[in-house]
């Protein structure tokens, strides 16, 4: 894992990392980055309850509570947190047997799943779990999100039509959808279209114009004036204002019911790891900043701590929100702060705009949103690079799709560790020679050359154990029958081992004894300290003798080349 350190020096306890030390000269521009950040973020947030199945409100309580306490004990000075198409879409796949959407319970339900994921996250602190986060890989999450993308853009045409729609699943809501296309409600249509062309027209001048914000205040305005609730268009109704209430979520607290959200907490957690994870180094290293992914745990934990008992849902690093917060200019969670004021101000006293709000309109906004989600580019980059991890991209998004978030953020993980598997399972190992400017290369076992005329030199390139010692013993004895001129030695190099488990070393004697019996001596060049040991403890040192241990190629090949005639395998 790459923790760079662990807090930055002045700070008797890991807070304020992401804060301090806060150059005067920077305070204006990460202002300004938290008043964009706020024009941008509030109608993504209020779409992302949409998502989630939760009250409008409560994508703005997302920005407040949880935004803070990240920003006050979170590790990344740039990462922000808040509501997730993800995340969100995780949780209303994993309730919609249990509750009914908008409902108090479900609502109570989602800040359990905040509560859980805190609770994972804290324990992960504990056991310094932060190196999880590499157990999701890039290519499915390229495949998750692009799936997830997909499943929460499909899922929203019925409401930029206007209709009822229907279903849980994404097939099921194309069914309703297909069933009731007769019914489309035109106005409702043209205001989604409106929005749609508002935002990514937007876009199409800069970036840093609140396209989504204009939509949403022009729609606003055009549906109170012309009262387009009497067309038929569903609008949000009244919204509370002020802060939210705080305390535990009511009707949830039952063993039963805990146990049957332990996946789903855990598929949050790892979410939340990875993507978060990944945004926090990226900013790091771009910035050659101390990041400590174990303290990090406790802001994200904390964050979806006062999620759960303030009403929301599970909030997540973003790496959208936190783009726009360096496009800016913001450099530090100050602008995560300056947000968090403004959201406060937008709950005491704007909240009644909200009330004639098109439905279209939160349609529209995260419809746009599923489709950012696609990584076309992603995918056609794994595809053209690494054609075996394209399919397995393809198939954990297809899965979300087909199947369901939950199912397939498991898969995913499983998916990444049978990756990761493979590469140490069927490792791509090589043939070392000399070249002609007198340095190493590396050949294909394939070409079974020889260093020498009698001495082979094979580079084992993973650690070597239990999974792959097969592809170990069947290429060595391979090599050894197929030998164009007959060996006298066979090294093994093990620059690229660092590791050998009880199986490996097992297999090791055994390809010891067998080439002893052929009259080729097995010698060893570059091998760690703790490899050397635990060949020490294998009794495989005693075996083929304390002089076959070389610290490189070149000492091998002198020793070879001046060994006495005939020297092969000592007796075994």
């Amino acid at each position: 894992m790459a923790t760079v350190t662990t807090s930055r020096p002045g700070l008797p306890l890991p807070i304020l990392q992401g804060l301090l030390p806060l150059n005067r000269a920077q305070i204006p521009a990460d202002l300004i980055a938290g008043l964009t950040l706020a024009a941008l973020a509030i109608p993504e947030v209020m779409g992302y309850t949409k998502i989630a199945g939760t009250p409008v409100i409560t994508g703005l309580y997302t920005l407040l509570i949880p935004m803070t306490l990240y920003a006050l004990f979170g590790a990344s000075r740039h990462l922000v947190v808040g509501a997730d198409s993800a995340t969100a879409a995780i949780i209303a796949s994993s309730i919609a047997a249990l509750a009914a959407p908008y409902s108090g319970e479900w609502l109570a339900l989602a800040g359990l799943l905040a509560l859980m994921s805190a609770v994972f996250m804290f324990l992960a602190r504990v056991v310094r779990l932060g190196f999880l986060a590499d157990f999701l890989s890039r290519t499915v999450l390229i495949g998750f999100l692009s799936g997830v993308g997909a499943q929460v853009a499909l899922g929203e045409v019925s409401g930029m039509l206007g209709l009822p729609g229907g279903g849980h699943g994404t097939i099921e809501k194309l069914i309703a959808m297909a069933r009731q296309i007769g019914q489309t409600n035109w106005v409702a249509l043209g205001v989604a279209a409106a929005v749609i062309a508002i935002i990514v027209g937007s876009r199409m001048l800069s970036r840093r114009i609140p396209g989504a914000l204009l939509a949403v205040i022009c729609a606003i305005v055009v549906s109170w004036h012309f009262d387009l609730a009497s067309y038929g268009i569903k609008v949000l109704g009244p919204v509370p204002s002020g802060l939210p209430s705080f305390g535990l979520p009511a009707g949830v607290w039952r063993w039963d019911l805990i146990q049957s959200l332990i996946p789903t907490a855990f598929a949050l957690f790892v979410v939340i790891l990875a993507q978060s994870a990944a945004t926090s180094r990226a900013y790091a290293a771009r910035y050659r900043e101390p990041l400590d992914e174990n303290v990090d745990l406790v802001g994200l934990g904390l964050a979806n701590l006062g999620a759960g008992l303030t009403g929301t849902f599970v909030v997540n690093g973003s790496p959208t929100k936190s783009q726009m917060v360096a496009s800016a200019g913001g450099h530090t969670q100050l602008a995560m702060l300056t947000t968090s004021a403004i959201v406060l101000l937008v709950l005491l006293f704007l909240t009644a705009p909200l009330a004639y709000m098109p439905g279209a309109v939160l349609s529209a906004v995260v419809f746009l949103i599923g489709l950012e989600l696609i990584d076309v580019a992603g995918m056609k980059r794994v595809y053209a690079q690494r054609r075996r991890e394209f399919w397995v991209a393809l198939v954990t998004g297809a899965t979300v799709v087909l199947v369901g978030v939950e199912e397939s953020i498991l898969l995913a993980i499983v998916l990444s560790l049978a990756v990761h598997t493979k590469h140490g399972y069927a490792p791509n190992n090589r043939l070392m020679a000399p070249n002609a400017a007198g340095g190493w290369r590396l050949h294909p076992v394939k070409t079974e050359i020889q260093a020498a005329p009698g001495l082979m030199i094979y580079r084992f390139m993973h650690d070597m154990y239990y999974a792959n010692t097969h592809v170990f013993t069947e290429e060595v004895m391979t090599l050894v029958r197929s030998a164009s001129s007959p060996l006298n030695w066979f090294c093994i190099d093990a620059a690229a081992v660092d590791d050998v488990d009880f199986t490996a070393a097992a297999a090791l004697r055994d390809v010891h004894v067998s080439l002893a019996d052929q009259g080729i001596r097995l010698v060893f060049s570059q091998l760690t300290d703790e490899v050397k040991a635990e060949l020490d403890r294998s009794q495989l040192t005693g075996l083929v003798g304390a002089d076959a241990f070389f610290p490189g190629l070149d000492a091998v090949l002198s020793a070879f080349e001046a060994r006495p005639a005939g020297d092969g395998a000592p007796g075994a």
